[in-house]
């Protein structure tokens, strides 16, 4: 089930609503249980056994955390859990709990997400030398569950926030399973952290005010979803679908799907944010207008702000971050982007798509204020960096590593072999709806104003708009066929 989906609109979400604030008027816990059974459902529907999975990690990293404080088969007892002395000595138990943890999360995350990039690596290599007896002939592949590389990483944080002592350990195990599973954020983010929200699930607020703005949020994304990034997406399909192209096609098809999937993850995180309003929970912002950023560095302050944080509070800092020389601060940072590319998918082209940034981000650093466009004007800044950020958005979105250096020969000039293919490509793909759609992304990406600001006072024409927008997303969303978000298959 998706959020851009007439099931979720007109069934499930209303459904969930009512129920859950029923259950509201009964206590937390009646709250807490309704959310959780019906994030279950929502996350089960399309296949019942990958909730066993994301409920055997929840139960791990409770009991986890119940040892890391002492509090496993003491009972119900009253009150918080005290919190861990922060930067204090960890006995050996704290310390095994914390690893089984982090072992047991990346071990399903590893195993379903890399068995099939791994087995086809080794075959490739043993291939290519000659050692066919080494070949291992496989029948078996492995259906990656949706949305588990968000929520291990999201419950990774609470085992790793309690042993640091930043967080408190939760008693109750409903809580936390509401917090694991939590339909909003639970298949494609924002990768919520257990600090951000655990006094939230202690005791919350349910305001009409919470109510509308995440109403306009959830509707805004709606929007977004399927009046920009479709059309956008539609741009990059047939460019990059096509046998060959002209140097401007292709960056245009390479515009398109930066567009693209910045239209779609962001209203992904617009939606999720506007049902955890719905909710009474309050998430935090998870983008910032990255494209006009003015240096890669920049562009991490604004993409996809909860992966960037975790990755450097959990990851980068933990490596030593820039504590140590010039030159193991550069392999940090390389090291974290390659793994940054490796969790957004499994194949060589999201590691090449990690270490062009991994790498930009090291030149940068290495440079400082002599970097080759720090003392540009801002828009030409803004300019490099986008078109920087377009070449390797090509490796994130090409099917294969070939394809991606094909399209890239394209885009410089070297992919016009074809030319009836090409006229064919553009044709189908440079109508007048798709470029005015691109060139209105392009208003709105570098002039027009964030959700997340546009949504804190809502005037009534404000609201107009919201509704007309989404009132237009609607009719196309019932005259066109299923429109999946991009992040579902990360």
């Amino acid at each position: 089930m998706v959020f851009s989906s007439l099931l979720f609109l007109f069934y499930f979400l209303p459904v969930v609503l009512a129920v859950y604030y029923i259950a509201v008027q009964l206590g937390r816990r009646p709250a807490h249980l309704v959310l959780t059974l019906l994030s279950y459902l929502f996350y089960g529907w399309a296949n019942p056994a990958f909730v066993v999975l994301m409920f055997g990690s929840t139960v791990v990293d409770y009991i986890c955390g119940l040892v890391m404080t002492g509090q496993l088969g003491r009972g119900r007892t009253s009150g918080q859990i005290p919190l861990l002395e922060p930067g204090g000595a960890r006995s050996r138990g704290q310390r095994v709990a914390l690893t089984v943890s982090i072992i047991t999360n990346l071990s399903l995350l590893g195993f379903f997400k890399y068995f099939n990039f791994g087995m086809d690596t080794w075959n490739a290599v043993m291939g290519g030398m000659g050692l066919d007896s080494a070949v291992y002939d496989n029948f078996l592949r492995i259906t990656l569950p949706l949305g588990i590389s968000f929520y291990t990483f999201q419950s990774m944080s609470y085992s790793i926030d309690v042993f640091r002592g930043e967080a408190r350990a939760i008693r109750n195990p409903l809580d936390f399973s509401c917090y694991v599973a939590m339909f909003p954020q639970l298949v494609a983010g924002p990768i919520i952290r257990f600090q951000e929200v655990a006094e939230q699930l202690r005791e919350r607020t349910h305001t009409v005010e919470k109510f509308a703005r995440g109403t306009a949020f959830f509707m805004l994304g709606m929007s977004k979803k399927v009046l920009l990034a479709d059309p956008c997406g539609k741009i990059a399909d047939e460019c990059f679908g096509a046998a060959g192209l002209y140097a401007l096609d292709a960056w245009v098809g390479a515009v398109g799907y930066a567009f693209q999937i910045y239209f779609d993850f962001s209203a992904y995180s617009d939606m999720a944010i506007g049902l955890g309003l719905m909710f009474g929970f309050v998430f935090p912002k998870n983008f910032d207008s990255p494209y006009r950023a003015a240096s890669i560095t920049e562009f991490w302050r604004r993409w996809h702000l909860s992966l960037s944080t975790w990755l450097r509070d959990y990851l980068y800092i933990p490596l030593g971050g820039n504590r140590g020389s010039s030159g193991r601060t550069y392999v940090n940072l390389m090291m974290v982007m390659l793994l940054g590319g490796l969790w957004h998918g499994s194949s060589w082209n999201f590691v090449i798509w990690g270490a062009i940034h991994g790498g930009m981000l090291a030149v940068e650093r290495l440079m400082g204020r002599t970097s080759f466009y720090a003392r540009l004007p801002r828009p030409v800044s803004v300019l490099i960096t986008f078109l920087i950020v377009c070449i390797a958005w090509v490796f994130f979105r090409a099917p294969t590593l070939g394809d991606a250096f094909v399209y890239l020969g394209s885009m410089f000039g070297a992919g016009a072999d074809h030319p009836a293919a090409a006229a064919l490509a553009a044709g189908q793909a440079f109508t007048p709806y798709h470029l005015f759609t691109l060139g209105l992304a392009g208003v709105l990406v570098w002039a027009g104003p964030q959700t997340w600001d546009f949504t804190r006072n809502l005037t009534w024409p404000k609201t107009a708009a919201v509704i007309v927008c989404f009132t237009i997303a609607l009719i196309l969303l019932a005259a066109t066929s299923f429109h999946p978000f991009i992040y579902f298959i990360f």
